[in-house]
């Protein structure tokens, strides 16, 4: 009876500490291949990461979330090692502190998005939620941060993996962001603002700094939300001083029919290079692909999207969208061809699955048509086909 008692206060113990010390396990299995072309060239791609996931609460106000993984990748075949978020966090009474690898992303989604390293400040209070932080990219995979701002990078983005010369083809390049933020859920009861001040320096040979104030206010008005936001960028290096802007306008309408579809107009545009001034094409710190196809950076770009995404079923959804492509001048983005100034018109289709919360299956599928503009009318189509499954495991 003694022993038995022995073990029961024993057993009490340990889920005593446990509940002082909640810890959460997870792994995720998240596996995309895919099939592009251009003409009679055809490529395939595959990535599939595995990411273990370890997140722990520390007292009343701690927390503490640990996630890594092994990415593996073709051309060439590699295994390639992560640390992925991993933050520890502090919640204050009105306040609160982030430290690590954590999440970030400018009011627009396309000046800095990711994940970087450093520290984030933020404070709730009646006249909205301020934040402050200061952040490191030079311990990052390259592939990760996606930094392509110069030629260097660009050529080094593109370089495989190689474990013999690991520090050179690894990591992104070193820059220091910074950032202001302030945001209000509900301004005057209907306007959703967010606003940042942002500032990168380059800590390379390039040298290659650049700042930003950005600006995004939400209105939702019956069954219809309006976003118009902006940036006004200042870019400089040893030798020249530049001013970038760039825009966005989205227009959604959640349709009143029996399904939960919605009806979305986005239209984004950027600065390109005008001669003999100061104004130049909007540069971002971190590239976020404006096309599902095309695959192009909001720089010297603008973009007029449609698309229309409905909920078919409890568990099944589809989506359509038309995007066309415009260049703001004729020397930053050549990729396609510059003979003109109207790029050409992106459509794409997607399905997702989802039959429970632990799975995700997503099809997409689309082309590209330069014929449909006049920058480079007789180049090839471009096609895309893409096949993510998601699993995770608690």
């Amino acid at each position: 009876m003694k022993n038995l008692l022995k073990l029961l206060l024993c057993v009490s113990m340990v889920f005593s500490c446990v509940s002082l010390w909640a810890v959460d396990f997870g792994l995720i299995f998240d596996q995309t291949p895919a099939l592009s072309g251009s003409g009679n060239d055809t490529t395939f791609e595959y990535q599939g990461i595995l990411i273990p996931r370890f997140s722990a609460l520390l007292g009343d106000n701690g927390r503490l979330y640990i996630s890594a993984g092994a990415n593996l990748q073709n051309d060439p075949w590699n295994v390639v090692p992560e640390l992925l978020r991993t933050e520890f966090s502090w919640r204050f009474s009105s306040a609160d502190l982030k430290l690590g690898r954590i999440q970030y992303s400018d009011p627009l989604g396309f000046i800095a998005n990711g994940l970087f390293d450093g520290l984030q400040f933020s404070l709730d209070t009646a006249a909205g939620s301020f934040s402050a932080g200061a952040w490191y990219t030079g311990l990052l995979y390259k592939k990760r941060v996606n930094i392509t701002m110069t030629g260097e990078e660009l050529a080094s983005y593109g370089t495989a993996l190689d474990y013999s010369d690991f520090a050179n083809t690894y990591f992104a390049s070193r820059r220091i962001i910074a950032a202001l933020g302030w945001e209000h859920p509900g301004l005057k009861e209907i306007l959703r603002v967010k606003l940042a001040l942002l500032g990168q320096f380059d800590l390379d040979a390039t040298d290659l700094h650049s700042q930003y104030a950005a600006g995004m206010i939400s209105m939702p008005l019956g069954n219809f939300i309006f976003d118009l936001g902006g940036s006004l960028e200042f870019l400089e290096n040893s030798s020249d001083f530049g001013i970038g802007l760039a825009g966005e306008l989205g227009i959604a309408w959640l349709l009143p029919t029996k399904l939960e579809d919605r009806l979305l107009f986005l239209g984004r545009f950027s600065s390109g290079v005008i001669e003999d001034s100061s104004m130049t094409a909007f540069l971002p710190i971190t590239t976020s692909n404006q096309g599902d196809v095309l695959k192009a950076k909001l720089s010297g770009l603008s973009m007029l999207r449609l698309e229309y995404l409905a909920r078919l079923f409890q568990t099944f959804s589809a989506g359509i969208s038309s995007s066309y492509f415009i260049l703001s001048d004729k020397g930053t983005f050549t990729t396609v061809g510059n003979n003109g100034y109207f790029l050409g018109n992106e459509f794409y289709g997607k399905l997702m699955w989802s039959p429970v919360s632990d799975i995700q299956v997503n099809f997409g599928g689309g082309v590209f048509l330069p014929r449909l503009g006049n920058a480079a009318p007789d180049a090839n189509l471009l096609w895309r086909i893409d096949l993510n499954v998601i699993l995770s495991l608690y």
